[in-house]
């Protein structure tokens, strides 16, 4: 039986009602789940429109209803009062994103659906709206309860997962623990067991140039970097590092590692988007749902216009209906 999809429609504003209903014509999505979206029916609808699409949109109460018809894209419709724009960010469409979210939460932890893809959102937008959360991964811990969790970025010849999420650049290297690492490395294990890897070579990556230099150019791998990987191999993880940040991701590229924990949100995006910018998929490792998510942004200034190509959330798609959800999570 194919599995159940949740697939929350993003920031309306941006490319997300786009790059679902294009995702959602592919045979490839349709072989492999069942996807309902969550948003705005007549938002999606007029997306489908845009895309020149010949696509039934049909709204649905309950998720029994869900079928898998080519040319019919299901929705759990939750309309909003507050107005939004398209191209911007909005305070209409921060309120709103939340509610398809939560909805979205709420159908995955009672196991309405096996699991669920999130389009991106604005957080200017939440943020105009009055919420704190930086990001997906911050709202989604709240609301699932999450304690440790990280984000992690696949791709076909790179996977990294990242200590630290959205702060500052300044505030990175007080967050740089021996725990913190540790618990990274941890959740790299998991996130590998998610894609069926059960015994990971993971790699470490430094935080200053050179890993450091042992205390020369910085000491936070001697004093919490070293010492993770340390207590990591003691109970028996195959990581190693840390490693010169300009050298890792290469040797990962080529073969050597199957992920690498970054210290920061740049050191492991940039070169992941550098090599898979259209096709990478984001996962949030730790959540006790399945989540995932295209490696790409709203996009404001090619969105509603038909131009924006559905790579991501179709490799996001087929991989949320690929992971396991069992005592990996």
């Amino acid at each position: 039986m194919k599995k159940k999809i949740a697939i929350t429609m993003g920031e309306p504003g941006g490319i997300g009602p786009e790059v679902i209903v294009k995702a959602l014509i592919n045979n490839t999505v349709r072989r492999c789940c069942s996807p309902v979206v969550i948003g705005d029916a007549d938002i999606i609808r007029e997306a489908a429109r845009k895309s020149k699409l010949s696509i039934r949109i049909r709204i649905i109460n309950d998720l029994k209803e869900v079928q898998s018809g080519q040319q019919t894209i299901e929705v759990v419709d939750i309309r909003s009062p507050y107005t939004f724009k398209k191209n911007v960010p909005s305070r209409g469409a921060g309120r709103a994103v939340v509610k398809y979210i939560t909805k979205a939460v709420e159908l995955t932890l009672n196991k309405d659906v096996d699991g669920m893809v999130t389009a991106p959102i604005s957080k200017e937008s939440l943020s105009m709206a009055g919420y704190a959360w930086p990001g997906h991964t911050e709202l989604l811990a709240e609301l699932t309860g999450a304690k440790d969790y990280a984000m992690m970025f696949v791709s076909r010849k790179l996977r990294v997962i990242l200590c630290t999420i959205h702060m500052p650049l300044k505030d990175v290297p007080r967050k740089i623990t021996k725990h913190t690492v540790l618990k990274t490395i941890r959740l790299a294990k998991k996130g590998s067991a998610l894609l069926g890897i059960k015994d990971p070579e993971i790699a470490v990556a430094g935080l200053n140039p050179h890993a450091g230099e042992s205390g020369v150019m910085g000491n936070e791998e001697v004093r919490s970097i070293v010492p993770a990987i340390k207590a990591a191999k003691k109970v028996g993880f195959d990581v190693s590092g840390p490693y010169p940040p300009d050298v890792v991701f290469h040797k990962a590229y080529n073969g050597a590692f199957d992920m690498v924990v970054c210290m920061y949100h740049d050191q492991g995006l940039i070169p992941f988007k550098m090599l898979a910018f259209d096709t990478g998929v984001n996962m949030t490792v730790g959540l006790p749902i399945i989540r995932t998510s295209p490696d790409h942004g709203t996009a404001f200034d090619i969105a509603w216009q038909n131009r924006a190509e559905p790579a991501s959330m179709i490799e996001a798609i087929k991989l949320a209906a690929k992971m396991k959800n069992s005592e990996w999570l």
